[in-house]
């Protein structure tokens, strides 16, 4: 197991997270924000086989501090089984936040087709692509095609014409949880600096970014203002709508389903997580969250300078999050080549 110390109380294991787990000492971190697997097999890959264990979860719950939240994603089909375990391991379920985004494509049988297959028929079809791409290779770029040469089309072939087993993703839910208080609100708060929720710190703009004004020393991104590359002095602003548990991407498929309000979309009411241009950083992981909705995550529900703990941190876009709301992260991350992108995303940081 590889330890990797960086500055600002960044902290990265490369190593199983039951294992790693279990070496930190009993509520020493103040939040949980995670994308574990999902169990669905995605991409054929081997981690992502199941949801996280219960003994897992129950050893979050050791070292989350009384009142804690833990804020963990998972796939629409084993939400159930990822909220269940955690819930059994001795968390309460608080609430479900779903992020929505108009990116994604349905793993989708085509019945017809199907059918037409087990009939003994085949599709000859000549496609001439304009390009090969490196990543996806041959007619990445879309291409020309020929004719089609095909035996007619069967009847119950016809008859399932436009059916399929699947829709396109376009949600994945958020599980809210929380360790169970010691003591009223009020009590653990004061005690152990845990057990709510920055909703003032959270309010969500008139543009649908966050409630906030800065006094940048960097460039910015056009959701936090222009601080998000350095320092800058935060002024809380007094207007702003309550967060929602309905966050989106801006995107114009997800933005279109909202009704219009006057010459403006409902979108604005709910904050919206955009995605920059370079966020994949030539990552090798398959599912990289947006950095800009971590940091809303992060920022949810820990306090300024508290710790966020990540067990399955993949290429590190909690602990860059972290960095960014002055928080400090530990995390970790079994796959060795997931954990050299986290690396290399918090040297880019200046953290390592």
């Amino acid at each position: 197991m590889s330890v990797y110390h960086g500055k600002n109380g960044i902290t990265l294991h490369n190593g199983d997270c039951l294992e790693v787990l279990a070496t930190l000492p009993a509520e020493s971190v103040d939040s949980i924000v995670t994308d574990p697997p999902y169990g669905l097999s995605f991409m054929g890959k081997k981690w992502d086989y199941d949801v996280p264990a219960v003994a897992i979860w129950k050893q979050c719950l050791r070292v989350l501090k009384p009142g804690g939240h833990l804020l963990a994603f998972a796939g629409t089909r084993t939400q159930h089984r990822m909220a269940v375990r955690i819930e059994d391991a001795g968390f309460e379920i608080r609430d479900m936040i779903a992020w929505v985004y108009g990116s994604g494509f349905p793993k989708s049988l085509d019945v017809s087709k199907a059918i037409y297959k087990a009939a003994g028929q085949v599709r000859a079809t000549e496609y001439e692509p304009n390009y090969a791409s490196a990543t996806f290779g041959r007619g990445f770029g879309g291409g020309k095609h020929g004719a089609v040469s095909e035996p007619p089309i069967t009847a119950a072939a016809a008859a399932w014409r436009g059916w399929g087993t699947a829709l396109k993703p376009a949600l994945e839910p958020i599980t809210v949880a929380r360790k169970p208080l010691r003591g009223t609100v009020a009590e653990n708060v004061l005690q152990y600096g845990t057990g709510g929720i920055n909703v003032g710190g959270c309010r969500v703009g008139t543009d649908g970014g966050t409630a906030k004004g800065s006094k940048p020393m960097g460039e910015g991104n056009g959701i936090y203002g222009a601080g998000l590359h350095g320092a800058c002095e935060i002024t809380q602003l007094s207007e702003g709508r309550w967060p929602a548990n309905l966050i989106h991407d801006g995107s114009d498929e997800v933005v279109g389903l909202f009704p219009e309000d006057g010459d403006a979309s409902a979108a604005r009411f709910f904050y919206c997580a955009k995605a920059g241009p370079d966020e994949r950083r030539d990552s090798k992981h398959p599912t990289v969250k947006p950095v800009a909705l971590m940091r809303y995550l992060v920022r949810l529900v820990t306090p300024i300078g508290a710790t966020v703990l990540d067990p399955f941190c993949g290429s590190g876009a909690t602990l860059e999050a972290a960095m960014l709301e002055s928080c400090k992260a530990i995390g970790v991350e079994l796959n060795p080549e997931y954990c050299a992108d986290a690396v290399e995303r918090l040297r880019q940081g200046v953290l390592f």
